[in-house]
């Protein structure tokens, strides 16, 4: 049995109670960031704890712990679970007022909620789908508009994906104004080239952490990066895609909408940027 973290106690996940008021459970009014264990150690921790913050400023939430603090948390639990692989899901709310209202409770008598856990996937870094590929459908995008803040409002989420298990696919790619957003819970690539394409940063993607360092490592190995718009047709033409995300790092994506990417199997590019955003990430986990 899991030991998790509940408003700063450590517990047995089977004791653990949130209130039924918790404006997290009635109002989706949270956020949360999930970090990727390798080799017991945590990946881009710094990276996930200054998005935190932001999204806690961007919904004038004040933290209830400081980083340093949060940091020993991840730590602690990951020697308590012994995980060697895997990830830990960490959630903030606006807390659990009295009762129901719309109106944000006052912060001085209602803390925030915070609550973490572990999760164990053993061969995390080596998924068999980074060898096959993964294989989307395209989807509207009708999340609101402010998808730069890494909320748990993940119900049209979860439609994405049950939407592409429905189809017999792997994921979903959403579409906007005629152009790709990104992925259900990942930020979405092509590749054309020597050239990486996605979208640019703004309210309508997550900025994401892996999507940041993997730029930065694809630029650094002389890559070309083109931070635009691209539709799903220009998708379809392109030599490879893939998606990043902390929990699948870099995985090719080699079918859109029944169309083959390039010759339908995994290319060089994706598999090199895998092959060097692990070897990095595994030399500065901490």
């Amino acid at each position: 049995m899991r030991t998790v973290y509940v408003n700063g106690e450590y517990i047995a996940e089977d004791q653990a109670k949130v209130s039924i008021f918790d404006r997290g459970f009635l109002m989706g009014d949270g956020i949360y960031e999930v970090t990727s264990v390798l080799d017991g150690k945590l990946i881009d921790f710094e990276g996930h704890a200054i998005r935190l913050q932001r999204s806690m400023s961007e919904l004038d939430m004040q933290s209830p712990i400081e980083m340093d603090d949060l940091l020993e948390v991840h730590r602690e639990l990951v020697r308590l679970n012994g995980v060697d692989e895997g990830m830990i899901y960490l959630q903030i709310t606006r807390g659990a007022p009295d009762d129901r209202d719309f109106v944000y409770p006052d912060p001085e008598t209602t803390k925030p909620t915070i609550v973490l856990f572990t999760q164990n996937k053993p061969g995390l870094a080596d998924s068999p789908m980074s060898k096959t590929g993964m294989k989307v459908i395209s989807i509207a995008d009708q999340r609101w508009a402010r998808r730069d803040i890494k909320t748990v409002q993940l119900l049209y989420p979860s439609m994405a994906k049950m939407a592409a298990k429905a189809a017999g696919k792997d994921d979903a790619w959403m579409v906007e104004d005629g152009a790709v957003t990104e992925g259900s819970s990942n930020n979405a690539y092509i590749v054309k080239g020597n050239t990486i394409i996605t979208r640019h940063l703004g309210n309508e993607i997550l900025h994401g952490i892996t999507r940041a360092a993997v730029l930065r490592f694809a630029r650094e190995a002389q890559m070309n990066v083109e931070e635009r718009s691209f539709t799903i047709e220009e998708a379809q033409k392109a030599d490879e895609a893939f998606i990043t995300s902390a929990s699948t790092f870099v995985m090719p994506v080699v079918e859109i909408d029944d169309a083959p990417i390039g010759a339908g199997t995994p290319g060089p590019v994706v598999a090199r940027l895998r092959e060097i955003y692990l070897e990095e990430m595994r030399k500065a986990a901490i």
